[in-house]
């Protein structure tokens, strides 16, 4: 039998706004009773409770994961080896992810695999947020339970730690499977990660390196962006040169898929060229659709990775962007031609010609403008101002 905290427990601390949990505390918490292994994808909500994590963690024991499924498959491989508790961390828009194997792998009828999710609310009913994100703070709870998930709201009240976490490890115990604590915004205080990947000196940054793109490719191209900064950067370029934007389609959620939205729309528009600005986080997530892009080969597809080595947008967690090499997938994988750059004089030098699908990996610095604003239409608008582009009946 499943019991489900989060309702009564945030309605005791909505008048306690001004408290936040400190995220070594909730570490050392954690540490105490046996849950030493860390695993996820960064989240904003989470990055100094996960900033805390990279500085001291174990170097074995701290594994920052393509997406939310393999986080779970991997904390569950930790507890095979070990028979502890694993914590996996990730934004609620990654539950979907984590669906297949929370249901089919850590549930108490298959093999009752304990561990502890840490889920940043976005789009947390009643509070400000992106559209991307409304749908999926709506529904995240009610996920949680249609899931028979046991949750809890993480307190922001010190106080009340123990207790939550007292009732999770009792859920854990008794139960086996999977048990959630949903985090509210700004319930970790600041922290400021000390422990820093080596970045090599790179010329471009991301706003530099779309810029030169635009204005290098022809007035019919258009143009898929990623999630995160990309999409915010393309829309904030568009008006700075009077373009318009008719031809992008800004993918602000569904992080990963950028690239599986733009073949399609290649294959079905072969006279439009077509590019896809994707990340370096995003194409890792989803890596199986180079072989896709690779064997349907639309000659008129071009995919940009702006590789910057992390997760940019939600605390600058590292990626193994840097570590791969993302050419040579994309060769072995049936691109005809892939190609790694540093420079604005290198970019623009490929776009004389190409023979698509052609894949380009720009590496760039890590950060975005303070001032960077937000696209001013909605998503709806959006998709129908690209679908008549591509239509032709603009």
């Amino acid at each position: 039998m499943f019991i489900f905290y989060g309702m009564t427990i945030e309605n005791e601390h909505d008048s306690k706004r001004n408290k936040m949990i400190d995220p070594g505390n909730l570490f050392d918490k954690l540490v105490k009773r046996g849950t030493d292994f860390f695993t996820g994808v960064p989240d904003s909500l989470l990055k100094n409770f996960c900033a805390y994590i990279t500085d001291h963690a174990k170097a074995d024991n701290h594994i920052i994961a393509v997406n939310e499924g393999s986080a779970v498959a991997l904390a569950s491989g930790f507890h095979l080896g070990t028979g502890k508790i694993p914590l996996v961390y990730m934004q609620n828009s990654g539950i979907g992810n984590a669906v297949n194997p929370l249901l089919s792998l850590t549930d108490p009828l298959v093999y009752r695999i304990p561990l502890i999710l840490m889920i940043g609310w976005r789009g947390e009913p009643g509070v400000k947020d992106e559209p991307q994100h409304l749908k999926q703070g709506k529904v995240t709870c009610a996920l949680l339970e249609a899931m028979e998930i046991p949750y809890a709201i993480l307190t922001r009240d010190e106080a009340d730690l123990n207790d939550q976490l007292d009732a999770c490890y009792a859920s854990l115990e008794k139960n086996g499977g999977p048990y959630a604590f949903v985090v509210k915004k700004d319930t970790f205080t600041p922290y400021t990660l000390t422990h820093t990947e080596e970045y090599p000196a790179v010329e471009l940054t991301r706003e530099e390196a779309i810029e030169e793109i635009i204005l290098s490719s022809p007035p019919e191209e258009a143009f898929f962006t990623t999630t995160g900064m990309a999409s915010r950067e393309l829309y904030e370029l568009r008006e700075k040169h009077r373009m318009g934007h008719e031809r992008d389609f800004l993918t602000v959620g569904s992080m990963g898929h950028a690239s599986s939205l733009a073949l399609a729309a290649a294959m079905q528009r072969r006279e439009i060229p077509i590019t896809c600005l994707d990340g370096d986080g995003a194409v890792l997530m989803h890596l199986g659709v180079l072989g896709t892009i690779g064997t349907c080969k639309p000659s008129n597809l071009r995919h940009i990775v702006l590789n910057n080595g992390a997760h940019d947008s939600v605390g600058g967690q590292p990626t193994i962007g840097f570590k791969v090499d993302l050419c040579a997938m994309a060769l072995a994988a049936g691109y005809p031609e892939a190609h790694r750059v540093y420079t604005r004089e290198e970019l623009r030098a490929l776009f004389t010609a190409r023979k698509g699908p052609v894949f380009i990996e720009v590496r760039i610095r890590k950060g975005n403008r303070a001032d960077l604003g937000r696209p001013g239409t909605s998503p709806e608008t959006n998709k129908k101002a690209l679908m008549d582009f591509l239509r032709g009946e603009l």
